[in-house]
């Protein structure tokens, strides 16, 4: 399958200290986003209200978190009329602060993120000096009060042949060497590069607020705020205030029933929740004579399929400890010099791949070990020479055909959409050299 182009890196034309010395940035799929999040606005009603009912507005709906697709590379947007069903007329209609104070535990709120502003769009929104076409993500899987309504809305986007799209084999969780449990697959789709980088920040802020309808303190429903970026424990329900009315006596003041049980949340400076992301180590690791990359393989993988090896970074632990930790503990590998090399946004579900190159400690330090972890089935020092063939017609996602001069038998690699794969393209290209990189 042809593979996506990848985002520009900013200000790829500006001339610097930093770009001479170390080459152009790399940006990676699901990064580059062409929307401006104005995050300090996410709390202002009257401008979320004014985006929500702009006619330059769209909405990006998705059903179990896939998203609403006209065709292969191409998201599907909405306006407020098709949402109204679902979202009601404006769900900003009142302050942040008196949603909260108002917040009914039984009262369905259907999940709404507002993910930025298109500052290319002419006839754009207007506020307080910013200009843009608003984006907003809108969950309209069916469920509780709302099943009958999204079920009709999604019959009427079918009828218009518009349809969600549906997981797959195109398994790019492989490039982060991953077991397939950890996350789910990738969406049937390649999106191109600004419309992956959309639904890359819709996806998973959905996720993280289906994922969340509880405090982690007291156990209590939490309400999603700030335009879908952060969640609090209300002070008080008027779920309990009506069940419990017709019991209210003049020893028990009507507001005091309201009022829910103690928070630790909401004491000290602030009573949020926000959107976790996990810090994810990648690493192209390099022999002492730079002559050879390390790669391993699991065995849920086709055969002759090699990446780079990958980890979670763990409490208390620096990016380039978790690098040679990792390595350690799965190849046998000691590591001395690691440098940063791009990061890759993964929604799947909140992932951050931190990009690594390090080198092997000569000598002892290069011999292989699997008898630690026993998360890889092999691991290899591939020469410079066999990963440039294989970057060149071996690369396809899980479960597809390599590209066209690949021979049976010979290295296969992560697409170009998986930063494992711009890895190894750095390092054979020159990236660890003493070279400039411009």
């Amino acid at each position: 399958m042809p593979q996506p182009a990848l985002p520009e890196p900013a200000h790829a034309d500006l001339d610097s200290m930093l770009a001479r010395k170390f080459g152009k940035e790399v940006a990676n799929y699901f990064s580059g986003s062409p929307l401006n999040r104005v995050g300090f606005l996410r709390n202002d009603h009257t401008f979320l209200s004014s985006a929500l009912r702009h006619p330059s507005t769209s909405f990006l709906l998705c059903n179990n978190l896939q998203p609403l697709i006209s065709e292969r590379s191409k998201l599907a947007y909405v306006k407020h009329d098709d949402v109204k069903s679902i979202i009601g007329e404006d769900p900003y209609n009142q302050p942040e602060d008196q949603l909260i104070e108002q917040y009914n535990s039984t009262k369905f709120i259907p999940q709404m993120i507002f993910l930025g502003l298109d500052e290319r769009v002419r006839g754009q929104l207007t506020y307080k000096g910013h200009s843009g076409a608003p984006y907003f993500a809108v969950d309209v899987t069916p469920q509780k009060s709302l099943t009958d309504a999204c079920n009709t809305l999604i019959s009427k986007l079918e009828s218009q042949g518009l349809t969600f799209a549906q997981g797959r084999a195109m398994d790019l969780v492989a490039s982060d060497g991953k077991p397939p449990l950890s996350r789910p697959k990738a969406p049937s789709l390649p999106l191109t590069q600004p419309l992956a980088a959309i639904y890359a920040e819709a996806r998973q802020l959905l996720d993280w607020n289906l994922r969340n309808p509880f405090c982690a303190q007291c156990g209590q429903p939490t309400l999603s705020i700030n335009g879908g970026f952060k969640r609090t424990c209300p002070p008080a329900d008027l779920a309990k205030l009506s069940s419990t009315a017709q019991a209210t006596t003049a020893e028990i003041p009507l507001p005091n029933i309201a009022e829910r049980a103690p928070c630790a949340t909401r004491k000290g400076v602030s009573n949020l929740s926000f959107p976790r992301t996990d810090p994810t180590v990648i690493m192209a690791v390099v022999n002492a004579a730079s002559t050879h990359i390390l790669l391993g393989r699991q065995k849920r993988w086709p055969e002759f399929w090699y990446s780079t090896l990958a980890g979670f970074c763990e409490p208390a632990e620096s990016i380039e400890e978790a690098v040679r930790r990792e390595v350690w503990e799965e190849a046998g590998v000691k590591l001395g010099r690691v440098v940063i090399h791009s990061t890759q946004p993964w929604p799947y579900p909140a992932n951050l791949m931190i990009g690594a190159i390090g080198q092997a400690v000569p000598g002892e330090g290069e011999k292989i070990d699997l008898g630690n972890d026993p998360e890889l089935e092999d691991a290899r020092w591939f020469s410079y020479e066999e990963v440039r063939e294989a970057l060149r017609v071996g690369t396809s996602g899980l479960g597809e055909d390599a590209g066209p001069g690949y021979k049976e038998g010979g290295l296969r690699l992560p697409p170009s959409t998986a930063i494992a794969n711009q890895l190894m393209t750095a390092v054979v290209s020159g990236f660890v050299s003493a070279e400039p990189k411009m």
